[in-house]
Order: C-alpha cells, then sequence, then structure tokens
C-alpha cells in the first residue's frame, strides 16, 4: 500500500482550537475547502457522533477521527496540528497536538484497516511524531510520510 496517495498538501493544517469539537470543524473546513466533501455538513456529523460513541484520542497526543460514509470513491487522510495541546477524552489522558482525520467509503473495511495499521506503525515512533510537530511546511510533512 502506497500511503502518501491518501495525502494533498491541501488536508494539511495548523490549527488553533481550544477544544476537542473546534478542532474538528476546523479541519473538516479543510477537507470541504479542497474539495474532497460533497456535503460538509453530513460529515462533520459523522464525526461528531463517532467520538460520541469512544473517544478517537488513542493516546500519545494524537487522534485519528474517522467517518465512513457512502458516495466516497476514495479515502482520505487530513492532518492537523495544534498549536497548542487540547484535552479529547484520550486513552491515556493525554492531550492532543496530532490529529489524522479520515474520511472514505463505507465499503472497503479491508483497505481502512490497511490505512490505520500504517498509521499507528507511524504514530508509534516518537522521533517521528515529535519530528512532525516541528514542521510547518505541508510539502515537508507529506515528505516525512513517503518514508512509510
Amino acid at each position: 500500500m502506497v500511503f502518501v496517495r491518501y495525502l494533498n498538501k491541501k488536508l494539511v493544517a495548523t490549527l488553533n482550537a481550544t477544544n476537542r469539537n473546534e478542532a474538528l470543524t476546523q479541519l473538516v473546513d479543510v477537507i470541504f475547502k479542497a474539495g474532497k466533501l460533497k456535503n460538509k455538513e453530513e460529515f462533520l456529523n459523522a464525526i461528531m457522533e463517532r467520538e460520541k460513541i469512544v473517544s478517537t484520542g488513542i493516546g500519545m497526543g494524537v487522534a485519528i477521527p474517522h467517518a465512513k460514509l457512502p458516495g466516497f470513491d476514495d479515502f482520505f487522510i487530513t492532518i492537523g496540528i495544534l498549536q497548542k495541546a487540547i484535552d479529547w477524552n484520550a486513552l491515556d489522558g493525554t492531550p492532543v497536538r496530532l490529529i489524522f482525520m479520515i474520511g472514505g467509503p463505507d465499503d472497503k473495511q479491508t483497505e481502512y484497516l490497511q490505512i490505520l495499521s500504517t498509521l499507528t506503525q507511524f504514530i508509534k515512533d516518537e522521533e517521528k511524531r515529535k519530528r512532525l510537530l516541528n514542521l510547518h511546511d505541508p510539502k515537508t510533512i507529506i515528505e516525512l510520510f513517503r518514508r512509510i
């Protein structure tokens, strides 16, 4: 699987959110402006509903909110880097600074699991997480993922 095919420099943003819902809304706005969403409200609602089930804050300062809906042909990943860490009700209690929002079709579960597996491998590498937090140029950020 070529992970970087799900990335796009238009889907990388530095966020100045003060809470989880604000961060989610800002990232959905980024996705909408990049032309990836037909229905912004439907996608945002799906993301928010998913958060109600269980927090997508997986630990290590990272959250992976996601929504799979009919009408998408392919997956995409939006990277949000928060200027200040915010509470996400993460599994380990650590505030979040890195958000990887995944969107895509609801009928490609195997591909979705491959994306999550690859992303998890990246996230587990503390050095890569720290490096990502210090990068600001979307192109440079995507280059960091070319190596996985």
